[in-house]
């Protein structure tokens, strides 16, 4: 690891992605100077970003090699996504370079008595980093935090919502798996949600997890199945405390009953309390016992906690209402992209409506795609209905080495031949306007959903203006 003097000039290679976004900032407020570079540095579903990132102290330039007029970094932080002929990484000077996950590495290990709670799992790692980050500051323990979506109600004109320095004691961040960059760190606590097939088989994660928690110092928080499934010799002279997931588990001190949905609204009991959730779904409620879970392990009182978990606003693009594509016909944006979240997004679209979902999906690449087709076609046989539409758009591509297969059209093809449920390809956004016209009925319900592409928020609110 470098060992950068505050004051060091460090320049992000594709700025706007919301990792790299929040690193910079990160490293910004540590000392460092901080420039970045992106190829879509213009783009209107950036702008919120960028202009946080600026009114931050934050140099932003197109990506073709200009920022070296500014000056030469002592390091580039680069990540997968850029290719090896990327004007901004491809140069002939020596530069120092630094993988973004190694960054994180170093910012984390830069901090100064901070006790750090590391938050992973195949899915949700976003929302209840957030959600613990929220309610801690909500409880007054002003913790730093560093979250791969934008929180709501840090979102200002100098925060973007991704990272957050408090005062506090508490760093809250996620810590990756899809990447294995989780084992580059060694937290005070962890929190591991679950275990799904994101972007490797089960036999592999679990190996995965298992070297993780040799690194975790004083405790962990973990769903019960996985705490099962990692075996209790993972966990060696470790402070554990479980939680469950599913509805009704009374075994457990941290679970809850009475699951139900009112008015649009979720809600749960624990502790003989009522417990607003911020979305509908049982791994909301989930979510909601792993926040709970994790404020105990450190050692916060837990009572005031219940009261401020109700107040959560949020991530961005967490099934979020963009408003309605016709009256009672509601549009949700969100970013589902793996076979878990996405059925999860599925269910909670069906607490809400009990007609028709158009569920409207971008995969995020082509290796997802592949990696999750056969499981994705398993789980939409089982829960779509009948009368459901599940849209496949092109694959967005964002950089970096592939094959470009499959197509999304490939996918839909071999779903259409072997399935009883109904898929269709559609080969521009436009294309999929269109169809919703001619299709959607009151009280349907629409779902834009993918990873990585700001812009599938901003066509949510286009479609239900009309444009």
């Amino acid at each position: 690891m470098y060992n950068l003097a505050e004051g060091s000039h460090i320049h992000f290679v594709g700025i706007c992605g919301i990792g790299m976004s929040g690193l910079a900032q990160m490293l910004k407020s540590q000392g460092f100077i901080i420039t970045g570079s992106d190829r879509a540095i213009n783009a209107n579903e950036n702008s919120a970003i960028c202009a946080a990132l600026k009114n931050q102290g934050i140099l932003l330039f197109e990506q073709d090699g200009s920022y070296l007029n500014y000056g030469t970094p002592q390091v580039l932080v680069y990540s997968s996504a850029i290719e090896d002929d990327n004007p901004d990484y491809k140069t002939d000077l020596k530069l120092n370079l630094m993988h973004r996950s190694e960054a994180l590495q170093f910012a984390i290990e830069n901090l100064k008595n901070k006790t750090t709670i590391a938050v992973t799992g195949s899915s949700g790692k976003t929302t209840v980093t957030s959600w613990l980050a929220e309610t801690l500051e909500l409880c007054g323990e002003k913790p730093s935090f560093y979250s791969g979506g934008l929180v709501n109600y840090f979102i200002s004109a100098k925060c973007a919502g991704n990272f957050h320095k408090g005062e506090g004691r508490c760093f809250v961040f996620e810590a990756d798996e899809s990447d294995k960059s989780l084992i580059r760190y060694s937290p005070d606590y962890a929190i591991i949600l679950n275990i799904g097939t994101d972007h490797y088989p089960t036999e592999e994660l679990i190996k995965l997890f298992k070297q993780f928690l040799k690194r975790v110092k004083i405790g962990v928080v973990v769903e019960q199945k996985v705490y099962k499934l990692l075996g209790k010799d993972a966990f060696n002279n470790l402070k554990v405390t479980l939680f469950s997931a599913t509805v009704n588990n009374e075994n457990l001190p941290f679970s809850f009953k009475d699951y139900k949905v009112e008015k649009s609204r979720a809600s749960i009991c624990y502790e003989q309390q009522e417990l607003f959730l911020p979305a509908p779904g049982i791994h909301t409620a989930a979510n909601a016992m792993a926040v709970l879970s994790a404020i105990d392990i450190v050692g916060l009182e837990l009572t005031n906690s219940i009261a401020c978990l109700s107040d959560f606003k949020g991530v961005w693009r967490r099934f979020d209402f963009a408003g309605e594509f016709i009256p009672s016909v509601k549009v949700f944006d969100d970013y589902a992209h793996n076979v878990e979240k996405i059925i999860s997004c599925l269910e909670t679209a069906r607490a809400l409506s009990p007609n028709k979902i158009f569920f409207i999906f971008q995969p995020h690449g082509y290796g997802p795609l592949k990696f999750m087709r056969d499981e994705l076609f398993e789980n939409l046989e089982k829960y779509l209905s009948i009368e459901d539409e599940f849209i496949f758009l092109p694959v967005f591509y964002a950089g970096g080495t592939t094959s470009f297969k499959p197509t999304s059209e490939d996918v839909v093809a071999s779903y259409a031949k072997d399935g009883k449920k109904n898929y269709k390809y559609c080969t521009s956004r436009k294309i999929a306007e269109e169809f919703l016209s001619k299709k959607v009925k009151e009280k349907d319900l629409i779902i834009i959903a993918g990873a990585r592409d700001n812009s599938l928020s901003i066509w949510a609110k286009e479609i239900v203006k009309g444009v």
